[in-house]
């Protein structure tokens, strides 16, 4: 690819993360964003530490990352892309989840893992969008679904 027609990917760290986003503790799942292209891909990621709070009950003494809690990262991963891709100052008010198709999961997440979150767009009509989502821990795939979202305005 020659120079004119490289593109500049975006990246987000935590601050921008919290901007875009009105998730929070315990529930803010990503911790920085590598690559992003406006809405049509990016990469989250997570840094899966045993302090978070479901892994005193899931389970105690083999600690393993809800397979809900990884499409949430996914959703959030794609939810921060279409809000950045806005281009607005201020975020929507809500985003709701709609939709989680084909999920699978394929291995265990556990503490000291660093999860990508590999996200890309689908489809795109108003204010909903559609994304395969891939989540990889060292390159191989721990959980996959097709999900989508609305962003709703105050």
């Amino acid at each position: 690819m020659d120079a004119v027609n490289e593109k500049t990917l975006e990246s987000a760290d935590i601050l921008k993360i919290m901007q875009l986003l009105p998730h929070r503790y315990p529930f803010l799942l990503i911790d920085k964003i590598i690559e992003m292209d406006g809405d049509d891909s990016g990469i989250g990621i997570k840094n899966v530490t045993i302090n978070e709070p479901h892994f005193n009950g899931h389970f105690p003494g083999q600690p393993v990352m809800p397979g809900v809690l990884l499409i949430e990262a996914m959703a959030q991963t794609a939810g921060a892309l279409c809000v950045h891709s806005r281009g607005v100052d201020t975020p929507p008010q809500l985003v709701y989840f709609m939709t989680i198709d084909k999920a699978k999961f394929r291995k265990p997440v556990v503490p000291g893992d660093q999860v990508h979150f590999y996200v890309k767009k689908i489809k795109q009509r108003s204010n909903i969008w559609k994304f395969e989502a891939v989540a990889k821990v060292d390159g191989a795939k721990v959980a996959e679904a097709e999900i989508s979202a609305m962003l709703v305005d105050a």
